[in-house]
């Protein structure tokens, strides 16, 4: 299943659903068409039971480079307009980083900004030995408000403070180093290393994955269960942990387990994008 958007390539592949930001003459640079479909789709997909994690990668030669400078210029004047597209680069944030699915960001190139915020957002990361980063806000007398809480959160305070406030690139030898990524390969292998952690992914059930991210966010936020935790307070997940306990006894693969590593594979592969200015 294929979407199309002026900004993205989506397709869902073997219950994967892929996002390619598609502006690679421009470094797939963050402009208010790109928010706004962005925003939306991640939405559709969260909310598809067909869709059990999401990819979001980059066309071209980045990931994505940053806000588009000319949509930068119309937030920084201070009107009602661009105030709103500031809320939607918010949103749009939120959205990607309290998605209930399992993302993943797929990096090769430059991820600077707000697309070192898409990283951080998503739950996992993969990039290329090449991958290069960078929060430069600082020397446009800006701050990295909207990405800050994704940043200390995948980073810690400490080290997102640091590359904040020294606008320095650093490479994604050091981004792995910091906990800012998951796993490194080279560039020709780096669909591969994201194909195995989704068959991974894939054998776990769905909606108690759903449940585990509400409570490590919860746990991240110093935020103590009151009453029933999560887990058995939802039927689903205790109809998920009864199947898996079952499956477990008769040894035979779980419901939900409808995919292997094997059928999985090359789900993470890109889209070529097309060749036109987005």
């Amino acid at each position: 299943m294929k979407l199309q958007h002026k900004t993205l390539l989506v397709h869902i592949k073997h219950q994967i659903g892929i996002v390619q930001l598609n502006r690679p003459r421009r470094h797939n640079a963050i402009n208010g068409t790109l928010i706004a479909e962005l925003t939306e789709v991640m939405g559709t997909l969260g909310d598809d039971p067909a869709v059990r994690a999401v990819v979001i990668t980059g066309a071209g030669d980045s990931f994505c480079a940053g806000a588009d400078v000319q949509w930068m210029k119309r937030i920084a004047g201070g009107s009602a307009a661009s105030r709103a597209d500031a809320r939607a680069l918010t949103d749009m944030m939120h959205r990607i980083g309290t998605l209930s699915k399992p993302t993943i960001a797929r990096v090769q190139g430059a991820a600077f900004a707000e697309g070192l915020g898409l990283v951080a957002a998503c739950d996992m990361a993969v990039a290329a030995y090449d991958a290069e980063f960078c929060l430069p806000e600082v020397r446009f007398g800006l701050t990295p408000e909207t990405t800050c809480p994704y940043l200390v959160r995948a980073m810690g305070e400490r080290t997102a403070l640091r590359y904040a406030l020294t606008a320095e690139r650093f490479s994604a030898a050091e981004a792995y180093r910091i906990g800012l990524l998951s796993d490194l390969a080279p560039l020709e292998e780096l669909d591969a290393r994201i194909n195995d952690l989704l068959g991974h992914l894939l054998r776990g059930a769905p909606i108690t994955q759903q449940t585990t991210k509400k409570q490590f966010r919860m746990a991240a936020a110093h935020e103590p269960f009151k009453g029933d935790a999560p887990q058995t307070a939802d039927p689903r997940t205790a109809a998920e942990s009864l199947e898996g306990i079952l499956s477990l006894i008769e040894k035979r693969e779980p419901a939900w387990a409808g995919l292997t590593h094997k059928t999985a594979a090359k789900t993470a592969k890109p889209a070529k994008a097309r060749r036109r200015k987005a």
